[in-house]
């Protein structure tokens, strides 16, 4: 059970962030193609929101780590 637990933890916790990410990505290219000259604030907007992202999967790969080892 306990490594049932521990895989779901790092799947469904990597997931959202990875379709979070790309939805951010698309949607930033799009943004870029609109206006090309707002590329530079668009990509450091892009950029921050992608790090508060991938601090989500660093959450859940630590959970994981407690889960698997605790």
């Amino acid at each position: 059970m306990d490594k049932l637990a521990t895989g779901l933890t790092i799947a469904i916790g990597g997931l959202g962030p990875a379709l979070a990410i790309g939805m951010m990505a698309t949607k930033a290219m799009e943004a870029t193609g609109r206006n090309p000259e707002a590329a530079g604030e668009i990509r450091t907007s892009l950029i921050l929101a992608m790090g508060f992202a991938e601090a989500i999967a660093i959450y859940s790969l630590v959970m994981a780590l407690i889960l698997k080892f605790v």
